[in-house]
C-alpha cells in the first residue's frame, strides 16, 4: 500500500512539473505572437496603435488567466492530491 501512495505521489508531482512547464511555455509562445502581430500591425497602421494597444493588453490579461488556471490545478494537485483519497479511502 505504502509502494502505491509512492507511486501515485511520484507521478502526481511529474504531472504538476508538466502542467507548469506547458503553462510557462504556452504563456510565452503566446507572448511573442502577440507582441510581434502588435508591432506588425502598428507599423502598418500606426493610427490605430491606441486601439490595438488596447485590445493587446486585453487578450494579455485572457492569456495570463489561462496559465494561472494551470498553476491553480497544479496547486491542488500538489496540496491536496485527491487521487490519494481515492486509495486510502
Amino acid at each position: 500500500m505504502e509502494a502505491l501512495i509512492a507511486q501515485v505521489q511520484a507521478q502526481t508531482a511529474l504531472a504538476v512539473g508538466l502542467i507548469l512547464a506547458f503553462a510557462a511555455l504556452g504563456t510565452a509562445i503566446g507572448f511573442g505572437m502577440l507582441g510581434s502581430k502588435f508591432l506588425e500591425s502598428t507599423a502598418r497602421q500606426p493610427e490605430l496603435a491606441n486601439m490595438l494597444q488596447v485590445r493587446m493588453f486585453i487578450v494579455a490579461g485572457l492569456l495570463d488567466a489561462l496559465s494561472i488556471i494551470g498553476v491553480a490545478f497544479a496547486a491542488l494537485l500538489l496540496f491536496g492530491n485527491p487521487l490519494l483519497a481515492a486509495i486510502t479511502g
